[in-house]
């Protein structure tokens, strides 16, 4: 049986997947793969225009392949619902990719994530379909 969730309850796990989404966000800017590991679960699956599904062990290889490049973030959460230990979030994402060299590549699109809350009641990410593509210049 599930136990009702209070409105203050709901407020409180909101919050917490902004936090999780500002760490993201934060430590992509930053370069800090290792934060960005540990806020989603081993079995997270990714889902981008263009490719097949992956899943943790390659998005850390992809992530570190961009070394050198920096980024430029911004996020628009539009809707987030918590239902127990399960929520999901669509947002609104804008990345901007900053070479050593060359011109900024910017691309943005719609995100929607499912998130699940850990045994130990931290939230990370299971499932992102992020819908990113290429703006145009």
């Amino acid at each position: 049986m599930q136990t009702k969730q209070t409105p203050d309850l709901v407020q409180e796990e909101e919050h917490a997947i902004r936090q999780l989404v500002d760490t993201w966000l934060e430590a992509s800017e930053s370069g800090d793969v290792n934060t960005i590991l540990t806020l989603m679960a081993d079995d997270v699956i990714f889902m981008v225009p263009g490719r097949e599904p992956f899943g943790k062990a390659e998005f850390a290889q992809n992530y570190k392949q961009m070394k050198g490049a920096n980024l430029k973030t911004e996020s628009d959460i539009q809707e987030i619902k918590v239902l127990g230990e399960w929520a999901w979030m669509r947002n609104s994402l804008r990345v901007t990719f900053i070479p050593n060299e060359g011109e900024p590549i910017t691309h943005s699109g719609y995100v929607l994530t499912i998130l699940r809350k850990t045994s130990n009641g931290k939230w990370v990410i299971t499932r992102d379909a992020n819908l990113l593509t290429p703006e145009a210049k």
